[in-house]
């Protein structure tokens, strides 16, 4: 019994350790601090490394960095896996299956990812996997563990789905009709450039996402009005996906907001806050990513707010 409590207190630790830092814990913030700079200092030397120049001169450093940053990720997965047991005991579920919702989701793929272009050669040591280097940006991806953007992004897409596939709907029937079009107008004059419908579409989706390289461009008049007619769509569908994206980030952020004040708002039930409330509403605090003064901006505005049923019985006591 002393065992399993030994095993579990260190778990609670790792897990603490390795998620991202509480107000006032320094420990949990130099972790964050070490894995945020080793990601930052290892992307950087990723980029570098294709410039000649310095892969020639640097390649020890490189060398250094790429094993100490691999160990480090790699002994970070393995402990992710082991304080996943933290989540089994909050979840009531099983250990194995808390590993495993760990292994298969986006972060544990990302981790995963981030250690296997330098594992895989150690283990192919006779093919040639160079190319599995540039994988080795994917650790950017790692931030994830810091930020919920990626998770509010995606969040924003699915909660506006129905808004966002049919925007991009009216782009695809944009791009077949600018491009079917400008091809019958220009195929003949510049056949090298407008020979076919699937050739036309890289100048339709090009001017209709509004960055008009200039490699292709239409010379009859009927070429320049379809042009016309295909960057004034472009202007109307990127700025339906740009709202689209844009109010979906502001639904999340007043969806989080909400959940918090229902939190803060049982926990003010009784008139105050204790400390396991207050610990509750950090967590819930750091499961939604919301900022500590966007927290303490819900409490303070909640207390302010005087609860009804007080109004009923001051007019009854009068």
């Amino acid at each position: 019994m002393a065992v399993k409590s030994s095993t579990q207190s260190l778990n609670q630790q790792l897990y603490r350790l390795l998620e991202k830092a509480e107000p006032g814990d320094r420990a949990s913030w130099w972790v964050d601090i070490v894995l945020s700079a080793m990601i930052i200092i290892n992307l950087t030397a990723v980029c570098l490394e294709t410039v000649p120049y310095f892969y020639a001169k640097y390649h020890a450093l490189f060398w250094w960095i790429e094993t100490i940053s691999v160990s480090l990720f790699s002994l970070e997965y393995i402990l992710r896996i082991k304080a996943a047991a933290v989540v089994a005991s909050h979840h009531k579920i099983p250990v194995y299956k808390a590993r495993l919702r760990y292994i298969f989701s986006p972060t544990g793929i990302i981790d995963l990812v981030a250690i296997l272009p330098s594992l895989l050669p150690l283990l192919f040591g006779g093919m040639d996997l160079r190319w599995l280097r540039i994988l080795r940006l994917a650790r950017l991806f790692k931030l994830s563990h810091y930020t919920s953007a990626l998770e509010d992004l995606v969040a924003a897409v699915v909660h506006e789905r129905n808004s966002f596939f049919a925007t991009i709907y009216l782009l695809v029937l944009a791009v077949m009709v600018s491009s079917t079009l400008i091809y019958v107008f220009e195929n003949n004059l510049q056949p090298e450039k407008f020979g076919s419908i699937p050739q036309s579409m890289w100048w339709s989706f090009i001017t209709l996402t509004t960055v008009g390289y200039g490699d292709v461009v239409p010379i009859s008049v009927a070429g320049k009005l379809v042009a016309g007619f295909t960057a004034l769509m472009g202007v109307c569908v990127v700025a339906l996906l740009t709202g689209i994206v844009a109010s979906g980030f502001s639904n999340q952020m007043a969806k989080k907001r909400s959940i918090m004040e229902t939190e803060v708002r049982r926990a003010l039930a009784d008139g105050h806050i204790s400390s396991a409330e207050r610990r509750e509403i950090n967590k819930l605090s750091r499961e939604l990513n919301l900022a500590e003064d966007d927290v303490k901006a819900i409490v303070d505005r909640l207390k302010a707010v005087r609860h009804p049923n007080e109004d009923e019985d001051d007019e009854e006591s009068s």
